[in-house]
């Protein structure tokens, strides 16, 4: 489904992603792990379409994906939330959704909405409130709702437990388990090794904008590189 060949990317003269190869197939969670500055959120950045690649190739569906706008990324069913959650904060929690769902006509767009709240019970319950009232797991939960709006075949999270207790963020990547049995495609960036590894279907550990390990999620929490490093084990 995606591909990258030999990406490199960056800011300005700064070189992040250096020659990264990685792929993520249909139906799987893929989780991407490793030490702040290693490239993780670049990495879905640049798939995005937000930081151009310098170098290396990206396909999506078989199709190129570097050089294209974000938003036709999205069309095509690649869709980003960021770290940040960017949220809409005076807008309720149901305009946020729907501000998710811009590129689908009313019919489905009521179904996908229909979709998050069986996911997020609480969005519904929160329907009319503003978002920027919500607190941060909630926060999360419509950020994810609103990506799931786009009906996208390939979800990217970035650091989605950012500032969420242990019950939320476990709550929150259970949800993102649901997500893939419902045949979405998960890149994760996570801080948080041991609990993108359980999830995970296979794993990347990035250092220095290259992946230096790969392999299925618990094989990858059982190395012992990845436990001294990443585990604290």
């Amino acid at each position: 489904m995606l591909r990258l060949e030999a990406v490199c990317a960056g800011y300005h003269r700064l070189a992040i992603l250096h020659e990264l190869d990685l792929t993520v197939e249909a139906g799987e969670i893929v989780a991407l792990v490793g030490a702040n500055g290693a490239g993780k959120t670049t990495t879905l950045r640049t798939i995005s379409g937000v930081v151009r690649p310098t170098g290396g190739s990206i396909t999506f569906d078989g199709e190129r994906a570097d050089g294209v706008r974000p938003s036709e990324l999205v069309s095509r069913g690649l869709v980003q939330v960021p770290e940040d959650r960017a949220l809409f904060g005076p807008l309720t929690v149901e305009e946020n959704l729907r501000m998710g769902g811009w590129i689908h006509g009313r019919q489905r767009l009521d179904g996908a909405l229909a979709e998050v709240y069986e996911l997020f019970p609480i969005l519904a319950e929160r329907a009319r409130q503003a978002a920027e009232t919500l607190s941060g797991g909630q926060q999360q939960m419509l950020a994810i709702g609103r990506a799931l709006m786009a009906r996208p075949r390939l979800l990217m999270l970035d650091e989605p437990s950012t500032g969420l207790s242990p019950k939320l963020t476990w709550a929150v990547l259970g949800a993102v388990k649901t997500i893939r049995d419902r045949g979405v495609a998960v890149l994760l960036v996570e801080q948080n090794a041991a609990q993108a590894l359980a999830i995970a279907d296979r794993a990347y550990v990035l250092e220095c904008g290259t992946a230096v390990l790969s392999g299925q999620g618990p094989e990858l929490a059982r190395d012992n590189r990845v436990r001294a490093a990443y585990l604290g084990l």
